[in-house]
């Protein structure tokens, strides 16, 4: 007799965790299309973006609020300071912090690759109407928040901050 081999579980394109993972690898050629040009990664503008926006923190709390471990980060910002688009200073309190903030290459990169990042995310969300868009982003903002404890770098509550 023979023996029923197929799987008991959902076919995998069925599993949401495989659709996030296709999703994300997507995201990631979608946004290296658009910003060739600018030698610009996912994790590097997330990094420019944040300290565009919050000049003179710290790389720990920087680490904390795109959701990189502290060593991903450090080495993420050696290459982004060898590049001359972000600079770290001594805190004037704490000698042991260094606090970061963007040059004016840095600054100037984040600007010229707002265009390419909106069509980025226009891309992503075309397939989905207007009111499928905004179903689709609240949901996933609840499924991150609600699973950040299961994330090996965990996103810091910006409410704190």
């Amino acid at each position: 007799m023979a023996q029923d081999r197929s799987p008991a579980a959902s076919p995998i394109e069925r599993l949401p965790g495989h659709a996030i993972r296709r999703l994300h690898q997507i995201a990631v050629g979608i946004f290296h299309q658009e910003l060739q040009d600018l030698s610009l990664t996912p994790v590097q503008f997330a990094a420019l973006q944040t300290v565009a926006h919050r000049p003179g923190l710290d790389q720990r709390t920087l680490a904390g609020l795109i959701a990189l471990d502290t060593s991903t980060t450090a080495s993420l910002i050696d290459r982004l300071e060898a590049r001359g688009l972000l600079q770290r200073r001594l805190s004037p309190t704490d000698k042991r912090v260094r606090l970061l903030s963007l040059t004016d290459a840095g600054l100037a990169l984040c600007k010229a690759a707002q265009p390419g990042v909106q069509r980025t995310q226009e891309q992503i969300l075309a397939p989905l109407n207007a009111d499928q868009r905004r179903t689709f982003v609240e949901l996933l903002s609840v499924l991150v928040a609600e699973n950040n404890g299961f994330s090996r770098a965990q996103r810091e509550d910006t409410r704190k901050a």
